[in-house]
Parts: C-alpha cells; structure tokens; sequence
C-alpha cells in the first residue's frame, strides 16, 4: 500500500516520528506540497495524509487509485466532500486533539489583553522601570477578569473548555448554542448572538466555518460591541471580515482583538489587521503544542489503522 503525507512538517517539524506510519506501507513524507505538485505525488498512492493541501473534484476524477485521505486537523474543508463521496474516498479528520491547547490559548491572548504583559515587559527590558521615580508603573488600563462578561460562539470541545477556564478565572460566562439551556452546566447561561455581542466583554470565537458563518463578525455586528470589548478568534479566519474588525479597531468602536488565525495564511501584505491598532496576532500556533501535535499522530494513527482493517473511525464521508 501506497502512503503519501503531503505537507507533513507543520504537524511534525522532527520532534515526533513518524516510524509508525512508515510500518505500515510505502510511504513517502513530503514537509510540503504546492499545488502543481499534487498529482504527480499522489501517483498510484492509495492513502494520502494533507493538512492544508486542497483535495478538489479534480484532483480526485484524476487520482483512480486513491481510496483514503486522511486530514491532519479538525476541520476538513480542504477536501470536497461530496466529490469524496462520488469516488468512494474515505475521509478522516482529527477531532479534539487541540481542544486544551486551544482554550489555552484563548486565555493568552485574554491575559496579555488584559495585563499587557508584552508591552510592559519591553518597556522594562527599555529601560524604563530602572529610570521611573516610583516602585512601579503602567501606562494602559489593567483589567480584571472577575465579574466580567465573556460570551462564546459555539460551546463544542473547545469552547465547552475555554468556559471552564473562564469560570475559574470567575468570569460570567455565556454562549451562543445550539444546545438547549437544560442541556448546559449552572454555570454558562445560553444567549442569542446579537445580545452576546452587545452584553459581554469578551467574544470568543469556537464555530466551524460553513457558508452561514463566513464573515459572522461583520460591521454590523463589531457596532454592537462596547467600546471596551475584546474579540478572540482562534478559530478560523474567514470568520471575521477583517476590514471590518481593523476599522473597529482603528476608530475606538472596540478595544482590543486577539486572533491566532487569518483568512489567509500566511497573511497578505495588505491585511488591514497587520496594522491596527490594538490587535495581537498570533501565527496559527494555539494546535500545535507539543503534547496536541503528539496527540495528533496518534489518532492519525489510529484512523489508518482503522481503515486499513476495513473499520474507517472518524470518517467524514456519510
């Protein structure tokens, strides 16, 4: 059996191995894959392991071959599922291997947000607290988290843990879901979007990307936010219209925005975000833990395992 990973050095950069794949076929591992490289690759491969490299319905009508394709990540809207299906593709995804990483990172960007732990710290390393009259200085607000509001779009794994972290922190906490209010703990009370928007302090981001929520965070809905308010996305980027959010942010309606992810990646030059004011952005990296990617590899694992035993788990393909 043939197995091809075609962008394998973002999920293992070489601190994880990938032996336990090797045993079980042919197999080739490519760090990356551009696009006019994908056929020729995948030549006679049964299996193909992607993270960011796109599984079109082209792709695949030229792939006879291919019987599996496994995503190294949660979300699998890399792979035209309904061309997956014409083929009779299995397609895999990993779900909740990064969901404490994720939350984790959440509350960075919340705390380095609210402390501003970055800029105080160059300050000092400036400088400026050997030279400053008193025993200690700052110059943006402080903010505490206790008693303030955070609402969460989406209560799946992650957003369901970023909640818990936020009860720790005593945080009020509220969430834009599909489940019902019987359905949730004591603690996280349900709430329709809008009122999230308008009501919380914090707005994390935890929903898939579909055709419904592309562009959810608009200018209409950034209007709605207090000027004191911060918006989280570790999501996905195309959640956001970023012209939006940087206008926001650039004329005071909001206060702050963290985001780990953007609409493309890496960022285009132009992305307004690049520049405005008061936002902290991460290279996509809340996942990619040590111990996430770690779980990653086994459940990969796991997934090929399983359909080589003609028992696909985690299969996308109904």
């Amino acid at each position: 059996m043939k197995i091809i990973v075609l962008d394998g050095y973002a999920t293992n950069p070489g601190d994880l191995s990938w032996d336990e794949l090797k045993a079980l076929g042919e197999c080739t591992i490519y760090e990356r894959t551009s696009p006019e490289e994908v056929l020729k690759r995948l030549a006679g491969a049964e299996v193909a392991l992607t993270n960011k490299v796109l599984f079109t319905a082209e792709v695949m009508a030229a792939l006879p071959e291919l019987k599996y394709i496994g995503v190294l990540a949660t979300g699998y809207n890399v792979v035209d599922i309904a061309a997956a299906k014409e083929h009779g593709i299995v397609v895999t995804n990993i779900p909740a291997y990064s969901t404490p990483s994720v939350a984790q990172m959440v509350f960075a960007h919340i705390l380095n947000i609210a402390q501003q732990v970055r800029h105080h710290s160059d300050e000092v390393h400036k400088g400026r607290w050997s030279n400053n009259p008193d025993f200690c200085f700052w110059d943006t607000p402080l903010i505490e988290l206790r008693g303030k509001k955070i609402g969460l779009v989406g209560l799946g794994h992650t957003g369901y843990t970023t909640a818990r972290i936020a009860i720790g922190f005593g945080m009020q906490v509220f969430a834009f879901t599909s489940k019902l209010s019987l359905q949730l703990p004591p603690e996280i009370k349900k709430m329709e979007l809008d009122e999230l928007f308008s009501e919380c302090d914090f707005i994390s981001l935890h929903c898939p990307l579909t055709e419904e929520t592309e562009e959810l965070v608009g200018a209409r809905r950034l209007s709605l936010m207090k000027p004191t308010a911060v918006l989280i996305n570790t999501a996905r980027g195309q959640l956001v219209n970023e012209q939006a959010l940087a206008d926001a942010l650039n004329t005071g309606k909001i206060y702050a925005a963290g985001v780990d992810v953007l609409s493309s990646e890496p960022p285009l030059a132009d992305n307004p975000l690049l520049t405005a004011k008061n936002c902290y952005i991460t290279p996509h990296i809340a996942w990619a833990s040590f111990e996430a990617r770690e779980r990653l590899m086994g459940i990969m694992l796991d997934n090929v395992k399983a359909y080589i035993a003609g028992k696909p788990t985690n299969n996308i393909v109904k």
